[in-house]
């Protein structure tokens, strides 16, 4: 559909023609029209952005009658690959063809960094605004205070990081909050949370999914219910922590975690990869576009292999409809994931969605495109 974008993060659809795209080094937000990259962008911030993972991040669009709201989060800086002043979420209004009115939703913590920002936005089906950002590259041998949504239970009280956040789109609470009322803690809708890359709502159920990504093993696909503990410090895809390297393999709820008075409750993982694959983009595809067998299944693309995965989902729509080998929930290595591989040789994926025009869209990282993917017949 579009080549030549310079490290594209994430893309929002204002129609089936109309794309905006986020360049992560050079803070820009380029518009495609009838696939064609426009020379100009359609804004231009100033973002921290080199080593690790901070720049321009995530977007999402609010449509109505009224309004085209364009969420943006993005490492701020004072100059491009200068110093970063936050982790940002702003909200601006697109206005015959212009965006103005900025308003800032969410001042979040940017250090130590500069991994783990987290970068996914999406609107949910109650209209509220979800965010996710990571542990901010809090490990061991680049130690800051630890948070009680870290699971540590003498820990300092939350700060906005190590979650999924939810807002009203105004960038207030949202009523009393799920695991506490006072802020920023009345903000979190799940925590526990390295990093993600990626969330989507069921359009069946209208709960909430993610993708998270372990140190080198224990990439995770989760359902997330309001509450949900992912167990980051102690427990990373079905392995308790042992440093930050791999320890026993558990056999019960992990011991230990941070549950806010019961408000907070751990799950496992629906689907885990044993080694180290990079999960990022998550999608339900809303639409029969490329068959009937595909409606409503979930897709998954990663960022080390540039590999989409296709998953079915159970009667309940509760988990994933897996079979041998990986009936037990985990990928031990990249054959036992044949069944599930849908398409791959993207270089590496940063996002997937669904086009106005029912088609599923893959945006490549490493080779600068977005990919239309269309039936053969």
């Amino acid at each position: 559909m579009a080549t030549e974008l310079n490290y594209p993060t994430n893309m929002a659809f204002l129609d089936s023609n109309d794309v905006l795209v986020l360049e992560r080094y050079n803070g820009k937000l380029k518009r495609i029209v009838n696939d064609i990259v426009q020379s100009e962008s359609l804004l231009d911030v100033n973002v921290a952005a080199g080593a690790g993972e901070r720049g321009m991040l995530g977007i999402a669009l609010s449509k109505n009658t009224k309004h085209i709201h364009v969420f943006l989060y993005f490492t701020e800086s004072k100059f491009d690959g200068g110093v970063p002043i936050g982790n940002r979420l702003y909200r601006y209004e697109l206005v015959n063809d212009q965006l103005s009115d900025p308003k800032l939703l969410l001042n979040l913590p940017f250090s130590p960094g500069p991994y783990h920002n987290g970068g996914s936005i999406t609107i949910g089906p109650d209209n509220n605004v979800y965010l996710t950002i990571g542990d901010l590259d809090n490990v061991d041998d680049n130690p800051r205070p630890n948070t009680k949504t870290q699971n540590v239970k003498d820990g300092e009280e939350p700060n906005g990081a190590w979650g999924i956040l939810r807002i009203t789109q105004n960038g207030d609470a949202v009523e009393q909050g799920i695991i506490g009322s006072t802020y920023p803690l009345s903000l979190y809708y799940g925590y526990g949370i390295r990093n993600s890359f990626g969330i989507d709502f069921d359009p069946i159920t209208g709960k909430l999914w993610d993708t998270e990504n372990g140190p080198n093993y224990g990439d995770e696909i989760n359902l997330v219910e309001p509450g949900f503990n992912s167990g980051w410090k102690k427990v990373q895809g079905i392995w308790q922590l042992k440093g930050s390297n791999m320890g026993k393999e558990l056999d019960n709820n992990p011991e230990g975690l941070v549950n806010f008075d019961g408000k907070g409750k751990y799950s496992l993982p629906k689907f885990t990869w044993k080694e180290r694959y990079g999960p990022t983009a998550i999608k339900f595809l809303d639409s029969d576009k490329l068959g009937k067998e595909y409606e409503n299944d979930l897709f998954v693309g990663d960022i080390h292999n540039g590999t989409v995965y296709h998953f079915e989902m159970n009667k309940e729509r509760t988990g994933l409809l897996l079979e041998e080998p990986l009936s037990d929930k985990v990928a031990n290595n990249t054959e036992e994931l044949k069944e599930v591989i849908f398409a791959k040789g993207f270089g590496g994926i940063t996002d997937i969605e669904v086009g106005d025009d029912g088609y599923l869209y893959v945006l490549s990282y490493v080779h600068g495109s977005i990919y239309r993917i269309i039936p053969k017949e």
